[in-house]
């Protein structure tokens, strides 16, 4: 009988990281397995990811050999499939990397008709398993731990988006309306208040200046009659005085 292959205690998640797009309708980014199967790969193993409906995911059997791979064209009968093989050493601590693989991003699986393994766009919103899976030439070496199940966004159908928002109730118009008239009549008090102080202030300013004027107005000097000039003898009794 075939060795049984490692079980390692990774387990598969979408990416932590800050990502447009990191889970869609159709695809979703998972963390790179970096420094997984250190110790359990060789130099011409390959890792391939498994994606498996939630409730098959306990019925999964590993394939054999590459040959007996489940391709992607059968995942709606078989309820599960293989794809992303990835030679090791790119999963290896020193080498670099992309820091997540994308699921379901090849939109051209549909269209071929090849028996080749491929990373087609998921036909439902699942929720789905994975889990990854080191092959060497005997079958597999070591598997890690399958995933918490991973549900995609579901697509909007135009028909249910309202064209226009609703109408807003009766009870919200009359309060709106309260409210209006209630700022009017607020303002038209605060101006009126503003107004009856600015036209004191002209006024008061006003009788201030009329005061001012009266104060300062003085008639004119009228200065006291003379005596009349001393008698000399030669003019009329009453237009001369005493000497």
């Amino acid at each position: 009988l075939p060795t049984p292959p490692a079980r390692l205690p990774y387990v598969p998640r979408v990416s932590p990281r800050a990502l447009l797009g990191k889970v869609t309708a159709t695809t979703f980014a998972l963390e790179r397995p970096c420094c997984v199967f250190d110790g359990h790969a060789d130099a011409s193993d390959s890792v391939w990811l498994a994606v498996s409906f939630a409730n098959a995911s306990a019925a999964f059997r590993n394939p054999p050999s590459r040959a007996d791979v489940p391709p992607y064209r059968q995942l709606p009968t078989a309820r599960s499939y293989m794809t992303l093989e990835t030679p090791a050493a790119e999963f290896s601590c020193p080498a670099p990397g992309p820091p997540v693989l994308r699921v379901g991003s090849d939109t051209a699986c549909r269209d071929q008709g090849r028996q080749d393994p491929c990373n087609g766009p998921l036909p439902s919103p699942g929720p789905y398993r994975v889990k990854f899976l080191l092959m060497g030439c005997g079958g597999p070496k070591a598997e890690t731990r399958w995933s918490e199940p991973i549900l995609l966004r579901t697509a909007v159908s135009p028909s249910t988006i309202e064209p226009a928002p609703p109408r807003r109730g009766s009870a919200v118009v009359v309060i709106a309306s309260l409210l209006a008239s209630l700022g009017a009549v607020l303002a038209t008090a605060v101006l009126g208040a503003l107004g009856a102080k600015a036209w004191g202030s002209l006024r008061h300013r006003g009788l201030g200046t009329d005061g001012s004027i009266r104060r300062s107005y003085r008639s004119h000097h009228i200065p006291p009659a003379l005596p009349p000039p001393p008698c000399c003898g030669c003019g009329p009794p009453g237009q001369c005085r005493s000497a």
